[in-house]
C-alpha cells in the first residue's frame, strides 16, 4: 500500500474558488487593501475622463504598487507577472491582470498623489493609536540613482572632447568640399559621420550649459557665505578693538571647475561618497522616523551628500503636516546634522533637539554613564543648553533611541525589501518614488503593530 498522497493535477474544483479564501486573515495583502480602500482617492478618480474602456480603479493600482514595493517587486513587468503567479497579487488585483504599461503610466502620472496617500496613512496610524509621533529620529542614506557613474562627464573632459570633435568636423567638411575623395576609407559615409559628430557636439554643449548653471548657483551661495563671514569678522573686530586672529577668508572663484560633472543619463543625480568607501551615482534620501513605532513621519530627497543643511528643510515638511503629526516633542540626529542654526531652528519650532556634538568615545568610564552634569548656567546659549541635556541620564537614554530606530528602517528597506536603486529618473520623480517606498514600509510596519 502506498504511503504517499496521490499526485493529481487534473481534478476540477467541486465549487468555484473564492479569492478571499486564498489568503490567511492576517496576511499583509488583506491589511493593505483594507487601509488603501479607506483613503480619499477622489483626486485620482477625477483625473479619469471616462472616455474609452473602463479603467482599473486607482485604489487597486495603488495597492498593487505598494504591495510590490513592500515585498521587493518594484518593476511594473514583475508586478504584472506576479498577478498571474502570486496569490497575494491575484487577491489585490481581483483576479485581473493590469499590463506593465498601465502600471508604469499610473506610477509616472500620479506620483504627486502618493504624498497625499502617505499623509492619510499616517493619520490612520494615529487614529488607531499605533503611534503618537512624539520623539523622532532624522537621518539620511545614499540610494543609487538609475544611472551609472561612468555616464558622468566632467567640464574639463567635455572641453577636451569638444575640441577634438570640432577639429574632426572641420577636417570632414574639407574632405566633403574636395573634388578628390580617394583618400577616404572604403565604405565611409561623410554625411553620416558629420551628423554623428554634430549630435555629440550638441549633447556636450547642453552638458556644459548645465555645469555652468550649477557653477553660477554655487558661486552665489559661496559668495553669500563669504560675505557673512566677513561681516562676522568685522563685528568681532569692532567689539574687541583688535584685529581678529587667523587669515581672512578667501573669496570664492566664479565659473565651473574642471572636475565639475553632469551625468548624461540622470543629470539630477550626483556622485556621492558611500559609508563603506568609494563613490557612486546617488541621491541622498532623508527620513524622519518615530522612535515608538518606527513609522516614517516625513521624507525628502536631496542632491547634497552632506546632511548639515537638511534639518531645516525637513522641519518645513513636518510643519506642513496636519494636526497631530506636525509637532513632535523631541528630534534626535547624529553629528552630521549638528550646527547652531539647526539647534535654534528646532527650538523655534517648539522641538527639543538632541543632536550629537561629536562621536562618542568607546568604553567610557562608568561614572560618565551614570553621573549627572553640573547645573546649567542661566545665560547658556542654545548650543550649551543642548550639550547639557545630552549629558544627563535622561538625555543619554533618549538619544540612544536614535540608532535603533532610523538606521534599522533604512536597513530593512535596503536588505529585507530589497530597495537599493531608484527606478525613476529626475529629482521630482525620485522624490515621488521615495515617498512610495516609505508608504510601503509604513503599511508593512502597521500590519505588524495592529492589535
Amino acid at each position: 500500500m502506498s504511503r504517499f498522497l496521490p499526485i493529481d493535477r487534473a481534478t476540477d474544483f467541486l465549487l468555484p474558488p473564492a479569492i478571499q479564501e486564498w489568503l490567511p486573515e492576517a496576511h499583509l495583502a488583506r491589511y493593505l487593501v483594507e487601509v488603501v480602500e479607506q483613503l480619499d482617492l477622489s483626486a485620482l478618480e477625477r483625473a479619469y475622463t471616462g472616455r474609452g474602456y473602463d479603467a482599473y480603479h486607482p485604489a487597486m493600482l495603488l495597492s498593487l504598487l505598494i504591495y510590490g514595493y513592500a515585498t521587493g517587486t518594484f518593476s511594473s513587468r514583475q508586478i504584472e507577472r506576479a498577478t498571474y503567479d502570486s496569490l497575494a497579487f491575484r487577491y489585490i488585483a481581483c483576479n485581473r491582470h493590469p499590463d506593465h504599461d498601465t502600471l508604469a503610466h499610473f506610477r509616472r502620472r500620479f506620483g504627486a498623489e502618493f504624498e497625499s496617500a502617505f499623509v492619510q496613512v499616517l493619520q490612520v496610524a494615529r487614529e488607531n493609536h499605533l503611534s503618537r509621533f512624539g520623539t523622532v529620529s532624522l537621518d539620511g542614506t545614499k540610494i543609487h540613482a538609475n544611472a551609472s557613474k561612468h555616464s558622468a562627464l566632467s567640464y574639463g573632459h567635455a572641453e577636451k572632447i569638444e575640441a577634438q570633435l570640432k577639429a574632426e568636423v572641420a577636417e570632414l567638411r574639407q574632405q566633403a568640399d574636395a573634388a578628390d575623395r580617394s583618400g577616404l576609407p572604403a565604405g565611409m559615409n561623410l554625411p553620416d559621420e558629420l551628423a554623428r559628430r554634430e549630435t555629440r557636439l550638441a549633447a556636450i554643449a547642453a552638458a556644459k550649459d548645465k555645469i555652468e548653471a550649477r557653477a553660477r548657483a554655487r558661486f552665489a551661495h559661496e559668495q553669500a557665505a563669504h560675505e557673512a563671514k566677513l561681516r562676522a569678522r568685522q563685528a568681532r573686530a569692532a567689539a574687541t578693538g583688535k584685529k581678529p586672529r587667523g587669515k581672512e577668508p578667501k573669496p570664492p572663484q566664479p565659473g565651473p571647475r574642471p572636475e565639475d560633472q553632469v551625468n548624461l543619463t540622470d543629470d539630477d543625480s550626483r556622485i556621492m561618497p558611500l559609508s563603506g568607501g568609494g563613490f557612486e551615482q546617488c541621491y541622498n534620501a532623508q527620513a524622519l522616523v518615530d522612535t515608538d513605532s518606527l513609522l516614517v513621519l516625513a521624507t525628502r530627497i536631496t542632491q547634497a551628500p552632506n546632511d548639515k543643511e537638511q534639518l531645516q528643510p525637513m522641519l518645513v515638511v513636518v510643519q506642513a503636516l496636519p494636526d497631530g503629526l506636525h509637532s513632535p516633542d523631541c528630534l534626535l540626529a547624529d553629528n552630521g546634522f549638528c550646527s547652531e542654526a539647526n539647534i535654534v531652528a528646532c527650538q523655534a519650532a517648539g522641538i527639543q533637539p538632541l543632536i550629537a556634538l561629536q562621536r562618542d568615545t568607546h568604553h567610557p568610564h562608568w561614572r560618565e554613564r551614570f553621573g549627572e552634569p553640573a547645573p546649567l548656567a542661566s545665560e547658556a546659549t542654545p548650543l550649551e543648553t543642548m550639550a547639557h541635556a545630552l549629558k544627563t541620564r535622561v538625555g543619554k537614554a533618549r538619544y540612544a533611541l536614535r540608532k535603533q530606530t532610523v538606521e534599522p528602517v533604512f536597513g530593512i528597506i535596503k536588505a529585507a525589501m530589497g530597495f537599493r536603486q531608484f527606478l525613476l529618473r529626475g529629482l521630482a520623480r525620485v522624490t515621488q518614488e521615495w515617498t512610495l517606498v516609505c508608504l510601503a514600509w509604513n503599511l508593512k510596519r502597521m500590519a505588524v503593530l495592529r492589535p
